[in-house]
C-alpha cells in the first residue's frame, strides 16, 4: 500500500546571475551612502575653514 504522493519543492543551485545582480545593487547602495557621508563631512570642514578665514569664529580661547 503506497501513500499519497506529495509534491516537494526541488532545491536548485544558486543562480550566479541573480547573486551578481544582488551584490552589485547592494555594493552600489552602500557606496552611495558612504560617498554622501564623506560629502557631508567635507562640507562641514569647508564651512568651518570659511568661517575661520572670515574671522567669524576663532580656535584661540579669548582671555578674560
Amino acid at each position: 500500500m503506497a501513500g499519497p504522493r506529495i509534491a516537494h519543492a526541488t532545491l536548485k543551485g544558486p543562480s550566479v546571475v541573480k547573486e551578481i545582480i544582488i551584490g552589485t545593487v547592494l555594493g552600489l547602495g552602500a557606496a552611495s551612502f558612504w560617498k554622501m557621508h564623506h560629502w557631508n563631512e567635507k562640507k562641514k570642514i569647508r564651512t568651518f575653514y570659511d568661517f575661520l578665514e572670515k574671522g567669524e569664529i576663532s580656535v584661540v580661547k579669548e582671555e578674560e
